[in-house]
């Protein structure tokens, strides 16, 4: 079977004076696929658009930031995501240095800054590792999130499949 996944982005814009990330809160819209889930910043790319053209116009349009310094962190695909089953081929990036300051919401949700120890700490697969009230993520996020903020230069190639919106399994390799 060919995969013909959605291709988009998603952006980890991390404050490194404060040692926070910037995420949204999608809790606007009860309709939204992604409704109380917090996440990065992103979407999908549109027709005759590079990623990296994809990568700068989703948080500008969300948070009204321009970004000015960046890195690609991995890329993942996800088969059979979120309710509608569908498949995603994302590109992972940690942005350091943008201009602009966010609002406090926008038409998809609240924008706020989390500490990114309490991110990571959300991320534990040890759920006795937890600490504070857990932010209410993706079930997969937790596996490469933390590959995002990790000291290791060389980029991850993921691969996710979902069952009823819960991921399988989760692999990667880095090169």
């Amino acid at each position: 079977m060919t995969f013909t996944p959605i291709v988009g982005t998603l952006a980890y814009l991390l404050d490194r004076n404060s040692d926070a990330v910037l995420m949204i809160r999608r809790n606007a819209r009860p309709g939204d696929e992604h409704f109380g889930k917090v996440n990065g910043l992103g979407g999908k790319l549109e027709a005759d658009e590079s990623v990296v053209a994809g990568l700068r116009r989703e948080p500008d349009e969300e948070a009204g930031v321009e970004l000015i310094s960046f890195a690609l962190r991995g890329t993942i695909t996800w088969s059979n995501f979120g309710p509608k089953g569908q498949d995603w081929l994302a590109f992972i990036f940690l942005v350091d240095r943008w201009k602009g300051r966010p609002p406090s919401a926008n038409e998809e949700g609240t924008l706020e800054w989390v500490p990114r120890n309490r991110l990571l700490e959300a991320c534990s697969t040890d759920s006795s590792q937890r600490t504070g009230a857990e932010l209410p993520m993706w079930d997969g996020d937790r596996h490469f999130v933390p590959l995002v903020f990790d000291s290791d230069p060389r980029a991850f190639y993921g691969t996710m499949p979902y069952d009823n919106q819960r991921a399988k399994s989760w692999t990667f390799e880095r090169l």
